[in-house]
């Protein structure tokens, strides 16, 4: 069995940033527009599996924006830190915009519904927030995410240990059934999100519960067909 990837603050090749390098980056932040990085609106965590290997599994942390109601796009960090490498990309599409795909095209996008009933997809709770408002806050969230569809392209391997991003993108997956993490770590899903469970002050028996009675949509067949192989 592999090692899962544990989120880091960062390992990436190279020397600290100098003194310069500060100041520009704070001249930068105080005068520049970022309008497309503020337009986010939601963390969510949760594990991507690589398509060509399941056994291999990396926890993301995802920061995504609303484009239209039909569209999302997510740049995925390694963690929740200021110095987080940048690691991959996900968009989620409407099943309308799904249905409308060509076959082979519908092959690189998962479904949700697992991530989200199990309580394994999370949107981590802000320090201050009372713990009641945000639960109402992420289920909410919840019972949009369950519907979409992901493509998902991790860009920097790190839980082989990569200092720099190396080899092409590597198409990942979501996982659909709690068995399918048993071949990344022993004590498979129990272990895996209850290990990050424990980093973010969450509980994925109680998220599950609070999730009961979230509509379990249609999954269409031409989507996870990596656990379909």
């Amino acid at each position: 069995m592999s090692n899962e990837s544990l989120p880091t603050t960062n390992a990436a090749a190279g020397t600290p940033l100098t003194a310069k390098s500060h100041i520009l980056e704070t001249g930068a932040a105080a005068t520049q527009n970022f309008a497309p990085v503020s337009s986010i609106c939601a963390h969510l965590n949760a594990f991507h599996a690589y398509v060509e290997d399941p056994t291999r599994c990396v926890e993301t942390n995802h920061y995504c924006a609303h484009l239209n109601e039909d569209v999302r796009q997510c740049i995925l960090y390694d963690s929740p830190d200021k110095n987080a490498r940048l690691i991959g990309i996900e968009y989620m599409i409407s099943p309308r915009l799904f249905e409308g795909l060509e076959a082979e095209e519908k092959k690189l996008w998962h479904s949700h519904v697992f991530e989200v009933k199990s309580g394994m997809l999370i949107m981590p709770k802000p320090q201050l927030v009372p713990r009641v408002a945000w639960e109402a806050a992420e289920t909410a969230e919840m019972e949009e995410v369950v519907h979409l569809y992901g493509k998902v392209y991790h860009l920097w391997q790190t839980d082989r240990g990569d200092k720099v991003p190396l080899g092409p993108p590597q198409l990942m997956g979501s996982y659909t059934a709690e068995g399918q993490m048993e071949g990344v770590k022993e004590g498979g899903f129990e272990k895996l999100v209850g290990g990050r469970d424990e980093r973010f002050g969450e509980d994925w028996r109680r998220k599950r519960e609070i999730r009961e009675g979230i509509e379990v949509p249609e999954i269409s067949g031409e989507a996870d067909v990596m656990w379909k192989k």
